[in-house]
């Protein structure tokens, strides 16, 4: 493991009981990631990817093992210190916008700011000027529903950096999109990530995806398989889809 990782897990373990079954899910995974690194997750349906980023960004905890971030352990945090962390450095996109319909682009952008009790005007100037960075200087005042479903999701997309994350965690952002928003949502991710020097882990069963980025791992038999390089031509062999 890297000492000088952002993010690290040390044998991670979570198992579901079902009727007089235990079902594991992860079986003593390790993970390092890098500041400005991007990291695929792939896997078959119902392998545990999506159990592995809550437990990553402290949204689950893990039956055992243990979780770092900047070298400071946090498994042992209590409930309201993990929320401070991850309102502090990590940001979150679903496959599924989650935008509150009420509100406009630029006030959902700003939301996460103002629970945290940011200065409105200047988390207005920083919402809006994220949304310009996404392409949407034009539609600061709509509402989600007068948005496509790429522009929701670029609004949600810039609502995850207004909090300045090291860490953006990516659950099938571009799930639910076509072909071509899904591609502009990545290309987005890829530039923030090179320029911010955001760590980026996404978990998607898009190959196309997953290859343009630094490492892929694939989650099967509750391990994360084969870290290897995507330059690596067998690195595909061990890709689920």
């Amino acid at each position: 493991m890297n000492d000088d990782a952002l993010l690290k897990a040390e044998d991670l373990c979570r198992s579901y009981r079902s009727g007089s079954d235990t079902i594991v899910v992860l079986d003593r995974v390790d993970l390092a990631v890098r500041a400005g690194e991007m990291v695929a997750i792939v896997g078959a349906s119902g392998s545990g990817k999506t159990t592995l980023l809550q437990i990553l960004g402290t949204l689950d905890a893990p039956d055992s093992g243990r979780l770092f971030f900047r070298g400071r352990e946090l498994t042992d945090k209590n409930e309201p210190d993990l929320a401070g962390h991850r309102n502090a450095h990590i940001g979150f996109i679903f496959q599924f916008h989650h935008l509150l319909p009420e509100f406009t682009a630029l006030e959902n952008v700003m939301m996460p700011g103002l629970i945290n009790g940011r200065p409105r005007a200047a988390l207005k100037d920083k919402a809006r000027h994220l949304l310009e960075r996404v392409g949407l200087g034009q539609r600061l005042y709509h509402r989600s529903g007068e948005l496509s479903g790429g522009e929701q999701q670029r609004v949600a997309l810039a609502r995850a950096l207004v909090m300045d994350p090291a860490l953006l965690l990516a659950d099938e952002p571009t799930g639910n999109l076509d072909a071509a928003s899904g591609n502009r949502v990545f290309a987005l991710l890829h530039e923030l990530s090179r320029n911010l020097g955001l760590a980026v882990i996404m978990v998607t069963h898009n190959l196309e995806l997953a290859r343009a980025m630094d490492r892929c791992l694939t989650l099967a038999d509750g391990r994360l398989q084969a870290d290897r390089p995507l330059s690596d031509p067998d690195a595909t062999d061990n890709i689920a889809t």
